[in-house]
């Protein structure tokens, strides 16, 4: 379903060149919920970002459905970025529009009429649960519902594949199960394949068939769930939840 293949991104700063991503294939099954966990600066999002390409790789080839994303001509990107939903940590609503405008916007810029845009937004609302919010505004909603507004936002264009940057990271426990419940839904039911970056263990736990390790730039290993658990060594996975924690934890004491 996607193919990275040997990928690469540095940026510029003042003192040289940082190498966000490094050299880095990855490959993702049709249908799969796909995580990809890494400490704060590891490059999870980058190489997230160069999924549908908005960081445009330095080098190597991203492939979707047997199509080559690098080169295409812009208006068959745009084309094909319609296929692929992303979801936000910090959600990125319009906050002067209505949840219903909201999810309305990429439908308008792919040019649905009026009328089927209407209707495919109340099955969008539908499907999240938030069909009598659509006269709200964002700031009227809590963090989960805005959330799941912008899922449904990502679900609008039918897409078959949603990209989730840390959907999850600035919600409480509770709300955060609600939202990876509604994410297990979007791939149940409509069979979208899921690629999830995140720092949380729980999240990869709760809802991933298969999981990348990022460290500096790299993907240093990979597992995929048999039997309920991950393989290959739990204690391999255990280590690294327990490297997080502590990364973590030096981080909020400063």
């Amino acid at each position: 379903m996607l193919f990275l293949n040997e990928v690469s991104k540095s940026f510029k700063l003042r003192d040289g060149l940082y190498k966000a991503v490094d050299n880095v294939s990855l490959e993702v099954n049709a249908g799969a919920v796909h995580g990809i966990i890494g400490a704060s600066g590891a490059g999870k999002s980058t190489l997230l970002r160069m999924i549908n390409l908005l960081e445009q790789p330095d080098q190597g080839t991203v492939t979707i459905d047997g199509l080559q994303l690098m080169g295409l001509p812009d208006k068959l990107l745009r084309k094909e970025r319609q296929k692929i939903g992303m979801i936000f940590q910090q959600f990125n609503l319009v906050s002067n529009a209505t949840v219903s405008r909201n999810v309305s916007i990429p439908l308008e810029l792919a040019g649905l009429p009026k009328q089927e845009r209407i209707k495919r937004v109340k099955e969008c609302l539908i499907f999240v649960g938030l069909e009598d919010k659509e006269d709200q505004y964002p700031a009227q909603l809590s963090g989960g519902q805005r959330q799941r507004v912008a899922i449904a936002r990502a679900l609008a264009n039918s897409p078959k594949l949603l990209l989730c940057d840390e959907p999850t990271s600035s919600l409480d426990p509770t709300t955060t199960v609600e939202i990876l419940n509604v994410l297990k839904h979007v791939n149940s039911r409509l069979g979208v394949t899921i690629v999830i970056v995140t720092h949380e263990m729980d999240v990869i736990k709760t809802i991933c068939s298969h999981v990348s390790v990022m460290e500096s730039g790299r993907i240093i290993d990979s597992f995929s769930r048999e039997d309920g658990e991950f393989r290959p060594a739990a204690e391999s996975f255990s280590s690294y939840r327990e490297e997080i924690i502590g990364k973590e934890r030096e981080a909020y004491a400063r």
